[in-house]
C-alpha cells in the first residue's frame, strides 16, 4: 500500500491521521510534540524524527498546521521539505491559511512537477474523530480525484471550490460566519440567563425558532446544556480562541484585498482579540460566552 506522510498532529491532525490508520493506510508521522507522535506510533504509525524523514518515499504528503508561516516554513523554509519530496507525490495541505500562501506553495510545488491541493476542513474536533469532516478543496480536479479516496476516509463531504487558494477563501468565509454566529449565540444566551432564564430551555426555544444555528444546536457555548462539547468540559479540547482570532484576521485581510465590507467579521475579530488578551487564547472559541457574561466556569 502507498505510504502516506502526515505532518501536524494537533487536535485536528491526530484524529484525522488515526482515521487513515483505521482504514488500513500505511502512515509515517511527524510533529514537534513527541507525545503526539507517540500516540500515533502506539496506534500503528511509523514515527519520523523530522518532517524530511517523514516524506522520504511517500506517495502522498498531508499537512495540518496552525498558520501560514508554519506551512510556508515547512515546504519552502531553510529546512523546507519540498526539495525532498519524490516526483509524482501528491501534496494535500489541510491547514487553514491565507489563500496567497497556498498559491505560493502550490506554484513552487508545480515548478517541481508536483500536484498540490489546499484542502482546509470544517467540522471541528468531533468531525475529525468521527471521520465526518467537510473538505473544501482548491486545486486541479485531476489532483482532487487522486486525493478523493483518502479524503473520504476522514470526511463525508468533499467540495471543489476552484483553483489553488479557492479552498482557503471558502474556508475563511465559513469561519468568519462561524465566529459571528458563536459570538451572537453566546450573547443571546448570556442575556437570557442574566434575565432569569434557564440556558437549556432558552437553547431549546431558539433551536426551534428563527435564531437556530450550528453553534446553538451542535456546539452550544453554555456549560451543561449539551454533552460532549468543549463548554461542558471547561472549554478544553476544541478549536482555540487564538485560532479563531487568526482565521478572522485572515478574513479581514481577504476583505481588504477584495475591497469587501465585513463589519460583523471585524467586530467578531475584535471580541476574540480581547478574549485572547484576557488569557483565554488556549480555550475553545465557544468560551467567548465568558467574555459576554458573568459566567466564569
Amino acid at each position: 500500500m502507498q505510504k502516506i506522510a502526515f505532518i501536524g498532529l494537533g487536535n485536528m491532525g491526530a484524529p484525522m491521521a488515526l482515521n487513515l490508520l483505521k482504514n488500513g493506510y500505511a502512515l509515517t508521522v511527524f510533529d514537534l510534540s513527541a507525545a503526539a507522535v507517540k500516540t500515533l506510533a502506539d496506534a500503528g504509525a511509523q514515527a519520523a524524527a523530522s518532517a524530511g524523514e517523514a516524506v522520504s518515499g511517500a506517495a502522498v504528503v498531508i499537512s495540518m498546521l496552525p498558520a501560514s508561516r508554519h506551512v510556508e516554513g515547512l515546504y519552502l523554509g531553510e529546512q523546507g521539505i519540498l526539495p525532498h519530496i519524490a516526483d509524482g507525490t501528491l501534496i494535500i495541505d489541510c491547514s487553514t491559511i491565507a489563500a496567497q500562501t497556498s498559491q505560493k506553495v502550490a506554484h513552487a510545488a508545480a515548478a517541481r512537477g508536483l500536484a498540490m491541493l489546499d484542502a482546509p476542513v470544517s467540522g471541528g474536533t468531533g468531525g475529525a474523530q468521527a471521520g465526518t469532516l467537510t473538505f473544501i478543496v482548491g486545486g486541479d480536479l485531476a489532483a482532487l480525484e487522486r486525493a478523493r479516496p483518502l479524503l473520504a476516509t476522514m470526511g463525508k463531504n468533499i467540495f471543489h471550490a476552484g483553483a489553488h487558494g479557492a479552498g482557503q477563501t471558502a474556508k475563511i468565509c465559513n469561519n468568519m460566519l462561524l465566529g459571528i454566529l458563536m459570538a451572537g449565540t453566546a450573547e443571546a444566551l448570556a442575556l437570557g440567563v442574566a434575565s432569569g432564564l434557564d440556558p437549556k430551555v432558552l437553547s431549546d426555544i431558539m433551536s426551534k425558532s428563527s435564531g437556530r444555528n450550528w453553534a446553538l444546536e451542535v456546539y452550544n457555548p453554555y456549560p451543561g446544556v449539551m454533552d460532549n462539547v468543549p463548554a461542558s468540559r471547561g472549554y478544553t479540547g476544541g478549536f482555540g480562541v487564538d485560532l479563531m482570532h487568526k482565521d478572522l484576521g485572515l478574513a479581514a485581510e481577504a476583505a481588504l484585498a477584495a475591497n469587501a465590507a465585513t463589519p460583523l467579521g471585524e467586530l467578531a475579530r475584535n471580541l476574540y482579540g480581547v478574549h485572547s488578551k484576557a488569557g483565554a487564547g488556549g480555550k475553545d472559541f465557544s468560551s467567548i460566552l465568558q467574555l459576554l457574561s458573568k459566567h466564569s466556569e
